[in-house]
């Protein structure tokens, strides 16, 4: 009963992986290379937690 108000941790990851795309999104347009790079490696790092989770959940 008390686990139907806990925020699910997956869309806090969705929402935050989203986010970092579009920062970079927006700094590759500006033409700075090396932000793009760095936050799309954070994306890629917080989109593989998102799998191990949805992995974990199918378990």
């Amino acid at each position: 009963m008390f686990g139907l108000f806990k925020k699910s941790p997956l869309k806090k990851l969705e929402a935050e992986h989203k986010a970092l795309l579009t920062k970079g999104f927006h700094a590759q347009r500006n033409g700075d290379v090396r932000a793009y790079s760095f936050l799309t490696a954070e994306a890629q790092a917080v989109r593989e937690k998102i799998e191990a989770l949805k992995a974990g959940e199918g378990s």
